[in-house]
């Protein structure tokens, strides 16, 4: 039975923390700079050339998204603010309606999640934030237990990735000789995707019993991930022909019809640093190739972030890093159940839903946590 104090006290809180979000945003500056854009784009020469307009179109889309997140968060807090008004007066009247509290619970529920979407964007400025990601997900040692666990990843990103409206696709993907995967990259591409899933960067734990040990017997198995933004052509990466060394061999795996009877597999080696990115998943290597490119070019760019970011680091002496190879996450099945992030201390029991796709609140408390770093 729904209780209207309790509405009432869930309600206010809402308000008052929406109230102290709204005056941190800009419903107008967003509205006026989508029309500056729609002007730039119904002008005659606009198209000229449009690989220019690639970010533009790019801006506009992401303006469009929250413009219309903030105009249902408007609308939602007004909805609260009506319902629960509607049932006070009807309280007051001795006729409690249930259908008002019902309704009432609704918007509140629904205000809820709005507040929390806008927390996690607010979270999101960084100019990276908003690119797609490139994920790239390795086994540990331990051969098959191992291969089967990055494949248990992988499908917990792209479970994710359905139930958030993220494109992903595969970039790269080798099999394992009997399960799993040896490795496999990933493109996310949605909204703020690199800056949703930069925190999964690092070592993933999984402890449970064997299903390939025929004893029955705990294992520890290891997998790594990397996420880099996708950094497309928007931000140009200087990479010179004579710093490449580019090796075609034959392509691996179970792919489709062609793809392993022709040398059509490219890895291309950036020769200064010694990154080197690789594409097997296409007949063509022509599109193989480009596909490499791609994901060298957003190493190198990400190589460069580092660079800022370690800079940056060097000022706070004392604090951990958090960078690829440390373990962040341990998901234990046996002897009992819970998923722990080891920065942010968040622990979940519900591993079946956590291996699903459900990782919001993970990824909510690694940017708070993150957020907290930066502001200490």
């Amino acid at each position: 039975m729904l209780q209207l104090a309790e509405l009432r006290a869930r309600s206010a809180a809402l308000i008052d923390q929406y109230a102290s979000l709204w005056g941190r945003l800009d419903l107008a500056g967003n509205r006026n700079r989508l029309d500056e854009i729609e002007r730039q784009l119904s002008s005659p020469d606009a198209w000229n050339n449009p690989e220019k307009l690639t970010p533009v179109l790019q801006e506009k889309s992401q303006l469009e998204g929250e413009i219309t997140r903030l105009e249902r968060l408007e609308t939602c807090r007004r909805d609260v603010t009506e319902w629960l008004t509607l049932a006070e007066e009807e309280e007051a009247a001795g006729e409690p309606g249930q259908e008002a509290l019902e309704s009432l619970a609704e918007q509140v529920t629904a205000l809820e999640t709005l507040l929390q979407e806008t927390e996690m964007n607010m979270l999101l400025s960084g100019k990276e934030d908003r690119m797609p990601a490139i994920v790239e997900i390795h086994p540990g040692a331990g051969g098959t237990e191992a291969q089967d666990w990055a494949e248990m990843l992988v499908r917990m990103y792209l479970r994710w990735a359905d139930t958030h409206d993220m494109k992903a696709e595969y970039l790269d993907y080798l099999a394992g000789d009997e399960a799993g995967v040896k490795s496999v990259t990933l493109r996310m591409a949605g909204s703020n995707a690199y800056g949703l899933l930069k925190g999964e960067k690092g070592i993933h734990r999984l402890i449970r019993i064997s299903p390939f040990d025929s004893s029955g017997r705990r294992h520890t198995s290891f997998a790594s991930v990397d996420v880099i933004p996708d950094v497309g052509q928007e931000i140009t990466v200087d990479i010179k022909e004579t710093d490449l060394r580019i090796d075609i061999f034959r392509s691996s795996g179970p792919g489709g019809q062609s793809v392993n009877t022709t040398s059509s597999a490219v890895r291309i080696t950036h020769l200064p640093t010694g990154i080197s990115a690789q594409c097997q998943n296409e007949k063509s290597q022509h599109s193989n190739r480009d596909t490499a490119m791609q994901i060298l070019r957003a190493r190198l760019y990400e190589l460069e972030l580092r660079k800022l970011e370690e800079e940056k680091k060097a000022q706070y002496a004392g604090k951990d890093a958090i960078g690829f190879g440390s373990q962040i996450r341990t998901y234990t099945l046996q002897p009992y159940r819970l998923v722990k992030d080891h920065r942010t201390n968040t622990e979940i029991g519900d591993v079946e839903a956590v291996l699903d796709g459900r990782i919001d609140q993970l990824l909510r408390d690694y940017l708070l946590y993150l957020h907290g770093q930066k502001t200490n």
